[in-house]
């Protein structure tokens, strides 16, 4: 199979610029090409603006050049992207000019969304054809998981299992193939829904925010719902699109029921109203973005945003169901929306897809749904979605009418997720090789102890993993006897555990409203032995006999980073932020998180350079925009991994965990070298700065006195507990001071910081 070392881009825009960025992100080397290499250059800088980069130093990775005089740069690349224009006959141009200057077995893709693969080989060689492929990434392919592949009869089978394996473990996709039909799966689908959408919202007189509010939450749709993503798309390349597929689908298709461009959309497209890219679209800011108008669906002039205002979602509460009952425009404007999308999806299948899957993995990868449209009429009840339809007067699919038979798409079958076919037939969803999900060990077995905070599960080889459970995986008092109850039962009865679960944030820290309930109830006393518990708990998870190893994505704050910093090994999803945020609520770490940065830094700086790089980020409470970040700011070691699918998380940190296992030694017990007073002077001379507000002076030095070593000579070496003791004292002086009480009751209430 063909190893993907090198690769070339063709068309610098916003979409081949960020798949240029994004598989630098994965560590090979890249030539991105252009008409022009300055339009090659700018595409580079607009990733670096746009933060396609994990890391800006990645940029180095990509050489620029001018697709007229540098495609012979493209002879030694491995895999050969094009994205240039939508036109059959440009793409085949440069095709013929690429098979004078790339290698054998070299693999050639297309990023197209519209351009059939069979139009875009058609009397290409026979060489060109077998290496040929389609791979449609989604905008931002750095954010976006989706990657639509789409092969030929001609396709070499080897050419599509190494894009394939390269998509998903390189750069993170979910690879979802597709069949050689006009839009794929992810826009063929959700292009007809934003068209059902828009239209059936003008028709009823629907306003912008209610459509968008109804169209969100209650099916699990990002907030942005219809005309919010019309403004992000742009509202002239929509109606362009629309036409594209419309003049692709045969006479008969649904697509063909509604305008492409309504004359509301011809109106706003003449008067330079597309979207955010003219500043104006269905959502119009102020000059200082700070107030918005809205376009009303009637007239179409603008008018001044108005608050949400719903009887249909006040009386439903948001259910789905409900809504789509509710006598009202607004109900039928939910019902007409997704029960003619839901109906689209069930009459799709096997055209587009042979599986059900497949469609829900494009529509929560590429749109951002929570469910896929199958995975959403099973919540809706497959025979409720046919009688809906039919009251409708839409025609009921037979894949759906088979599904109200059996009661649903999906199901459990002993232990085992299952589908269901078109012949109603039920078969078992394979998981990839090499992915371990939590969800799946569910069906087929029990944890090995459970707790309102935790699951411990058996991940096998001699693996456990723990699980917690709490909102946002905080750590409660609970959580922190569920994580010494794991490391007591993996000393017991497993060789190396994981910290880690599906679902992000990995965890968002201490919980906060214990923290100011055990604050308010009973003072610093009831306090410490909170503070003390997380500490101990975390010190002995660093000193177990055996490796723990946190498999970390989304956010790991806070307590969240600390548990990360005491772990023997970190398995990092690409994606991670994670940072000691504390300060931001008046507090320090203090769960071990200025100690191991502390020794951490001394590693490799002098005791005061230690002390300041230490400082710099705590007190600055940096996050990192990725695994990459977190590695350079320290937060990460260099040995600790990064897994680029979130999917394959699980199962990459048991494979460092059993690496670990052989010989394993708990590390010996740390001690440093602290600068005392002269560093603490050093230190909180840094507070002296523009903005930097009293309480962050109150906090800084606090945070000063503990990385310094507190009351002692420079050159003191002081233990590990010793610190920890200055953090706690630290800690918890800082909550009894009103300001931090005000910090954390306005993150609380805001989910924002105050700044006093």
């Amino acid at each position: 199979m063909t190893t993907i070392a090198k690769a070339t881009v063709i068309g610098a825009g916003t979409m081949g610029s960020g798949i240029a960025a994004h598989l630098a992100n994965a560590g090979i080397s890249v030539t991105l090409l252009d008409m022009d290499a300055k339009l090659a250059e700018a595409g580079v800088e607009r990733q670096l603006k746009a933060g396609g980069f994990m890391e800006r130093g990645f940029a180095a990775r990509v050489r620029t050049g001018s697709s007229v005089t540098d495609l012979a740069l493209a002879a030694d690349s491995d895999w050969i992207i094009e994205a240039i224009a939508e036109k059959p006959e440009i793409k085949q141009g440069l095709y013929r000019a690429l098979e004078a200057v790339r290698k054998p077995g070299s693999i050639v893709s297309s990023n197209t969304s519209t351009i059939p693969l069979a139009r875009l080989t058609e009397n290409m060689p026979e060489r060109f054809a077998g290496d040929f492929l389609i791979t449609h990434f989604f905008n931002p392919p750095r954010r976006m998981r989706l990657f639509e592949l789409v092969t030929g009869e001609q396709t070499r089978t080897d050419a599509c299992a190494a894009i394939a394996d390269f998509a998903d473990r390189g750069l993170g996709k979910a690879v979802v193939p597709c069949k050689d039909t006009p839009g794929f799966i992810g826009n063929r689908i959700g292009n007809y829904w934003i068209m059902v959408g828009e239209c059936e919202a003008i028709a009823l007189g629907l306003s912008v925010e209610e459509a968008d509010a109804i169209i969100g939450k209650p099916f699990g749709i990002p907030s942005t719902g219809i005309f919010g993503l019309l403004d992000l798309i742009g509202i002239d390349l929509m109606a362009t699109i629309l036409k594209s597929l419309q003049g692709a689908l045969p006479a008969t298709d649904p697509m063909q029921d509604y305008a492409a461009e309504p004359p509301l959309v011809s109106r706003m497209i003449a008067e330079n109203r597309l979207g955010r890219k003219s500043g104006a679209g269905f959502v119009k800011l102020s000059a200082d973005r700070k107030t918005r108008e809205i376009t009303d669906l009637v007239t179409g002039d603008y008018r001044p945003m108005q608050k949400l205002a719903s009887a249909a979602l006040d009386v439903t509460k948001g259910d789905a169901r409900a809504l789509m009952d509710h006598d009202s425009p607004a109900g039928r404007y939910a019902a007409l929306t997704m029960g003619k999308t839901l109906a689209y999806a069930a009459a799709l299948i096997p055209e587009i897809a042979d599986t059900p899957q497949a469609v829900d993995d494009a529509m929560r990868t590429g749109y951002g749904w929570k469910l896929g449209p199958f995975e959403l009429i099973d919540k809706l009840g497959p025979e409720w979605l046919a009688r809906k339809l039919e009251a409708l007067g839409v025609t009921v699919p037979a894949y759906l009418a088979t599904a109200a038979a059996a009661g649903s798409f999906y199901s459990v079958r002993d232990g085992k997720a299952v589908w269901l076919d078109l012949d109603g037939e039920w078969r078992d969803i394979e998981t990839p090789e090499g992915v371990i999900t939590l969800a799946a060990l569910k069906l087929a077995t029990a944890p090995v102890e459970t707790s309102e905070a935790a699951n411990l599960w058996d991940l096998g080889d001699g693996v456990a993993g723990l699980e917690l459970r709490t909102k946002m995986n905080t750590f409660s008092p609970a959580a922190l006897d569920a994580v010494l109850a794991a490391l007591e039962k993996t000393g017991r009865d497993f060789g190396a555990l994981v910290i880690g679960g599906d679902t992000d944030p990995f965890s968002a820290g201490a919980d906060l409203r214990q923290f100011l309930a055990l604050l308010e109830a009973q003072g610093r006393a009831g306090l410490d032995p909170f503070v003390a518990k997380g500490q101990q708990t975390f010190k002995a998870l660093k000193y177990a006999p055996f490796p723990v190893v946190s498999a970390a994505s989304g956010l790991a704050l806070g307590g969240g980073a600390e548990i990360t910093l005491h772990s023997a090994a970190v398995q990092a999803h690409a994606e991670l932020s994670i940072g000691l945020v504390e300060t931001k609520i008046g507090i320090i770490p203090g769960w071990g998180g200025c100690k191991e940065m502390l020794l951490r830094f001394s590693q490799t700086l002098s005791p005061l350079d230690a002390a300041k790089a230490a400082f710099t980020l705590i007190a600055g409470a940096k996050t990192s925009g990725s695994a990459f970040e977190a590695r350079s700011l320290g937060l990460i070691r260099s040995t600790d991994r990064v897994t680029m699918n979130r999917e394959r998380l699980i199962a990459d940190a048991k494979a460092r965990a059993l690496d670990l296992l052989a010989g394993y030694k708990a590390p010996e017990s740390a001690s440093v070298k602290v600068t005392g007073g002269e560093g603490f002077a050093a230190l909180t001379a840094l507070l002296d700065t523009d903005g930097v507000t009293p309480h962050d002076k109150v906090v800084g030095t606090a945070l000063a006195r503990v990385l310094t070593g507190g009351d002692v000579a420079s050159g003191t070496v002081i233990s590990e507990d010793a610190l920890l003791l200055l953090e706690r004292e630290a800690f918890l002086d800082l909550l009894e001071t009103p300001e931090t009480v005000a910090r954390i009751r306005h993150m609380l209430d805001t989910g924002k910081p105050l700044r006093n």
